[in-house]
């Protein structure tokens, strides 16, 4: 009677193992049986290689039949496309998932916020109604053609080598190969983009490399088309920083650094401002935060970024007095 029992544990249990696996990643046949035998070692049982292909086989058809879809082909591995185990979740996880498929949706992520949905079972109801977002992206990223691209972007970004976009500037414009190097996705104010350490950029701000001028952004929605990746990797750099004090005042005094780059290296006594070190990596996205605090906010270093916002505040005074003109001359 017990080793019956323990004959339907490890049955079980095998079967799980195999989801397990299949999980993390794409598997071929042998791979899962080596790993496979393994397990089954590590749980006190010997079995030769042919009986566990066996056994493989006839667990995958099992898993199918439950409604388990699990892909294969002749010269394919076995990719598990969708699972049905329930899921049991409390109150407040169903809260917190609701949340995240709801932000997902509205930042144009459609697709995946529907897979959270149907793996919690979700409905508008488990949205807390004191929860309200908008942030209406100008981009739906479940897009078929969208969706295949960052796909192979993903996959270029694991294999961590050379390779080149079809990129389009602005719609109807003319395409243009780019040459990218180390690079990943980032989400910023609701646009995905591919951030992209370009080697061969030359900066008019810095006269060496490598600098911060050289990391380049490429809207995802405006890359036509993805290249193999080649056989060079990429440079053996993480993306080039640059450190950038400010202080702040005024509303901002008492300001606390949210982001991990940010630390507080000076506090006034008086509570009058406080001093921050940045290490950023793309100005221009550093710059519109800046712009956004206003005059609660000053740059002190370096000098040549310092400059470049004066002369933007500059222009902003100058365009501001040209529009009070004309309107009192009207």
């Amino acid at each position: 009677m017990p080793s019956k029992v323990d004959g339907s544990y490890n049955q079980i249990a095998f079967a799980l193992e195999i989801l397990k696996l299949l999980a993390e990643k794409p598997r071929r046949r042998q791979e899962l049986v080596d790993l496979l035998l393994i397990f089954l070692e590590q749980h006190g049982k010997s079995t030769d290689d042919a009986d566990i292909k066996q056994k493989v086989d006839r667990t995958i058809r099992k898993l199918r039949d439950c409604g388990i879809e699990i892909a294969s082909g002749t010269k394919s591995p076995y990719k598990l496309v969708d699972s049905n185990f329930p899921v049991l979740l409390s109150t407040e996880q169903r809260e917190a998932l609701a949340i995240a498929a709801y932000f997902l949706a509205d930042m144009g992520f459609s697709a995946q916020a529907s897979q959270i949905q149907r793996i919690g079972n979700l409905t508008e109801s488990d949205i807390p109604s004191f929860v309200k977002v908008d942030f209406s992206p100008p981009v739906d990223y479940s897009d078929r053609n969208l969706d295949a691209i960052v796909r192979q972007l993903q996959e270029r970004i694991v294999q961590q080598c050379c390779y080149t976009i079809r990129y389009q500037t602005q719609p109807g414009a003319e395409a243009r190969i780019k040459d990218i190097n180390r690079s990943e996705l980032r989400l910023h104010d609701g646009l995905l983009y591919l951030f992209a350490f370009i080697p061969d950029w030359r900066s008019w701000r810095f006269d060496y490399w490598h600098n911060i001028d050289q990391n380049q952004i490429f809207r995802v929605d405006r890359i036509l088309t993805v290249g193999a990746a080649s056989a060079t990797p990429w440079v053996s750099c993480d993306f080039p920083t640059l450190k950038v004090r400010y202080r702040t005042s005024g509303q901002l005094a008492n300001y606390k650094p949210r982001r991990k780059d940010e630390v507080v290296v000076y506090t006034d006594p008086e509570g009058k401002f406080r001093e921050i070190e940045a290490t950023i990596d793309y100005w221009f996205w550093f710059r519109q935060r800046m712009l956004k605090y206003g005059a609660n906010v000053r740059i002190l270093s370096p000098k040549i970024l310092a400059d470049e916002m004066k002369k933007e505040y500059k222009m902003i005074w100058e365009q501001f007095s040209a529009d009070e003109s004309t309107n009192l001359q009207s």
